[in-house]
């Protein structure tokens, strides 16, 4: 997959960081060290980690994404990441 989005809340930027949906790669979820969790009431899962997004930023890069864009949503961060295939 060659698009990541995550994203954490305004006063939460020392994590946690949500990095994926259910249906996120799970060899990446495994490399950031992400735990799939569902929040009572929802009927979707997502991947959160425990770091902050700078952390998991450079982590992503480390294995060929780039930040391709990055917003503010009400009270949430959200940045676009994207990797080249080849």
């Amino acid at each position: 997959m060659p698009y990541v989005l995550i994203s954490t809340q305004i006063r939460l930027e020392t994590g946690p960081t949500m990095v994926g949906d259910e249906y996120s790669d799970p060899e990446i979820m495994n490399y950031l060290g992400a735990r799939k969790t569902t929040m009572l009431g929802n009927n979707f899962a997502e991947y959160h980690v425990d770091d902050p997004p700078r952390m998991v930023l450079d982590k992503l890069e480390k294995i060929g994404f780039r930040v391709v864009n990055m917003t503010g949503v009400g009270q949430t961060l959200v940045w676009c990441l994207h990797k080249e295939t080849v």
